[in-house]
């Protein structure tokens, strides 16, 4: 694994940073646990979090979870450990957002959670345009000389926010941001035009999420195409839906997405029992391609792939789509390493974030880090996805 400084601060990150936003809802602690586990042994030591991430507001779940995994000792000194305020806590007033009230009062909390005495960056996740800067910089400087607060960044600012918030940060005589976290993929290059050129000018590290679009640039065409290959009657919605209904009556619930996460490994076995049970015969990938689809209808609509959007999104870009696989099987790589390639190409990132519900899904990010791609690739994937066309102002005016 490489390294690379986080912005223009001396601290050293891995190439790609560990996104936890799956750990609770989707994820199983057990699970996440054996991902972190993972991600230290192969050497990613970037891990990103937030207060608001675990789907039960105010409780912050997947806070807690890497808590538990910290509290085990021997870890903490190895991670570079963020994350985020800004989020809705509870149903107070004050319980969100960017005052200084709600700065200290939210850091204390994902300090307990998280068990441990300091955080090594803290992000504000979005802008606040009700609270003035010399707030929220006296904030974060009180957190920083408290030794509870290491460095600081944002997540989600336009490019004049970046602008804003290092030139007050800059007459008060304090570092202020060192990164942020956008919205940057193949697909969605938008900051190109201004966060881009902010975050290089004020040395902020580029930290991007959702680096696959939602799965879009994950291989969605071949995926598509081997949900097709399952026998016919493993594709019946009759029997997906009865063998739901067995799931279910074995568990004794209905069960929500909360407790389906909890609850996967107990529906697997009622699972493999119902096939046994019906003597339906398949192959372990169809078994497996199966119960993914049984777990997606079961959890409804998955509101991190925004599956309704990301449907849409499918068939208008299916062009681009098939043009970008053919040229990954040309390369022979799969699809997502490339797309995070791509970025980890760009000077001005530091890390993609990827955020993997499996250890599969981890261990299968990993490639990306050594993928080389040539200018000429580099080139074929602009005119597969051509971005703003420049930087601001010339790409509108001259």
């Amino acid at each position: 694994m490489d390294y690379k400084n986080l912005g223009r601060s001396g601290l050293k990150v891995s190439r790609l940073c560990l996104g936890t936003m799956n750990f609770g809802p989707f994820t199983t602690q057990e699970d996440s646990f054996a991902i972190m586990d993972k991600a230290l042994e192969v050497g990613v030591n970037f891990f990103d979090t937030a207060n608001a991430y675990g789907r039960h507001r105010g409780r912050g779940v997947t806070e807690e979870i890497i808590g538990r995994w910290l509290a085990q000792g021997g870890r903490r000194q190895k991670v570079v450990l963020a994350t985020k305020v800004y989020g809705m806590m509870g149903d107070g007033v004050n319980e969100r957002r960017l005052s200084a009230y709600h700065i200290r009062q939210a850091c204390e909390d994902s300090l307990r959670r998280l068990q441990t005495d300091h955080i090594d960056l803290y992000q504000m996740h979005h802008i606040d345009r009700e609270t003035p800067w010399e707030e929220i910089w006296q904030a974060m400087e009180n957190l920083v000389r408290d030794g509870k607060v290491i460095y600081v960044g944002s997540s989600n600012f336009a490019g004049w926010h970046i602008a804003q918030a290092q030139e007050a940060a800059k007459a008060r005589h304090f570092m202020g941001l060192v990164c942020e976290q956008s919205l940057y993929n193949l697909k969605d290059r938008m900051i190109e035009l201004e966060v881009i050129p902010a975050c290089r000018e004020y040395g902020l590290g580029l930290i991007p999420w959702s680096p696959l679009a939602g799965g879009l640039l994950g291989g969605a065409l071949a995926k598509e195409a081997a949900k097709k290959t399952l026998p016919q009657a493993a594709e019946s919605d009759n029997l997906r839906k009865r063998l739901i209904v067995k799931i279910e009556a074995a568990i004794g619930a209905t069960l929500n997405r909360d407790q389906l996460a909890q609850a996967r490994v107990v529906v697997q076995g009622v699972y493999d029992g119902v096939l046994k049970e019906e003597k339906i015969l398949l192959s372990v990938a169809e078994r497996q391609r199966l119960f993914e689809l049984i777990v997606d209808e079961m959890l409804g609509m998955d509101a991190r792939r925004e599956a309704e959007h990301i449907q849409k999104e499918f068939e208008k870009r299916r062009p681009q789509l098939e043009q970008y696989e053919n040229l990954c099987r040309e390369l022979g790589e799969k699809p997502a390493d490339v797309a995070l390639a791509w970025l980890l190409h760009n000077p001005v990132v530091t890390a993609p974030i990827i955020g993997p519900r499996t250890m599969d899904q981890f261990t299968g990010s990993l490639r990306s880090a050594e993928i080389k791609l040539s200018p000429e690739v580099m080139k074929k994937l602009d005119e597969i996805f051509p971005g703003p066309g420049g930087e601001a102002p010339e790409v509108y005016a001259w």
